[in-house]
């Protein structure tokens, strides 16, 4: 999810090729209309919004439709900005969103499981020009992130990373991370949370070679979209802290996540890992499944679900 400069809420999808625009034209917090802005696309998962134009990450490719809040009802042609993305779908859907720097970050999945790639794009978050120029990696040894944000206070990087299937159904954990720089490594395909080499892939490799996560996260709980708390609505124990859209597990014999979550921090250090909300899953059956999360001006959060097709709007009232 993104949003527009005028209110517009837009939304990505990864299964139906299309991209939304939701208005809400008399401020009651309720969409009262949806349209279909783009279609026929290759999982248009992400959308970032800058400078009144609307950023759509397909798998190998980012577009862009200008001035697009203007002309909802009669959008443009895309234009493309960098098609040079890999073309493997395993892995290649994408979040997308602007860096306090101006520039466009962009994840590359690993087109597997657990594999070593020989082209570095893969398992990254790469960054680029809007115009799509001077692409390069910022990051490395990231299996597959579908959600980041900035720390509204440093700056740095944060980013949730789904951990490696079939090492059984507690390990290893899904991760947050913090980059404060270009260049780290953060252990794929080599090491899985703080301390757990890969079967396969980790002999011999020093766990110093690589960044540790800041949080472990529950095993196989898909942590998809977050987003540190700006808004003013929510107490104040609730600011700069970070949420967490958890999708939920697909091959755990239990299944976990299907859930927000809150990860608190104390300066920019992780401290604790507790439940937000849940209740998308009920005696081991999901009804819903947590995707990505937007704080709106007014300080509530909205909620994507993509098992239930809706958007929710989360609110705090004294």
């Amino acid at each position: 999810m993104a949003l527009g400069s005028n209110g517009t809420l837009f939304v990505g999808s990864r299964s139906e090729g299309k991209v939304y625009a939701i208005v809400d034209r008399n401020g009651d917090h309720k969409g009262d209309e949806t349209i279909t802005i783009a279609s026929g696309l290759k999982s248009p998962n992400g959308v970032a919004f800058r400078d009144g134009a609307l950023y759509i990450a397909e798998i190998s490719r980012v577009l862009r439709l200008d001035n697009i809040e203007a002309q909802l009802k009669s959008p443009p042609r895309p234009v493309p900005v960098n098609t040079s993305f890999p073309d493997k779908s395993h892995h290649g859907w994408k979040f997308i969103r602007f860096g306090p720097d101006g520039r466009l970050y962009v994840p590359v999945g690993a087109p597997c499981n657990v594999c070593e790639e020989k082209d570095p794009r893969f398992a990254s978050i790469m960054r680029m020009n809007p115009n799509g120029s001077n692409l390069e990696i910022f990051a490395s040894g990231v299996r597959n992130t579908v959600g980041f944000d900035w720390h509204p206070r440093t700056g740095d990087l944060w980013f949730t990373d789904n951990g490696r299937d079939w090492l059984g159904d507690n390990q290893p954990p899904d991760e947050l991370n913090r980059a404060p720089g270009t260049g780290l490594h953060f252990g794929f395909p080599y090491r899985h949370g703080r301390k757990i080499a890969d079967p396969e892939y980790g002999k011999n490799r020093r766990k110093k070679e690589y960044v540790s996560p800041e949080m472990e996260l529950g095993p196989h709980v898909a942590a998809l979209g977050m987003r540190f708390y700006t808004g003013t609505m929510f107490p104040e124990t609730y600011r700069d802290q970070i949420f967490i859209a958890e999708h939920g597990s697909w091959n755990r014999t239990a299944p976990v996540g299907y859930r927000i979550t809150l990860v608190r921090l104390e300066g920019n250090r992780a401290v604790s890992y507790e439940d937000f909300a849940h209740g998308w899953l009920q005696n081991g059956s999901a009804w819903g499944r947590p995707v990505d999360l937007q704080v709106l001006p007014d300080g509530s959060l909205l909620v994507s679900d993509d098992k239930g097709g809706a958007i929710y709007r989360i609110a705090y009232r004294k």
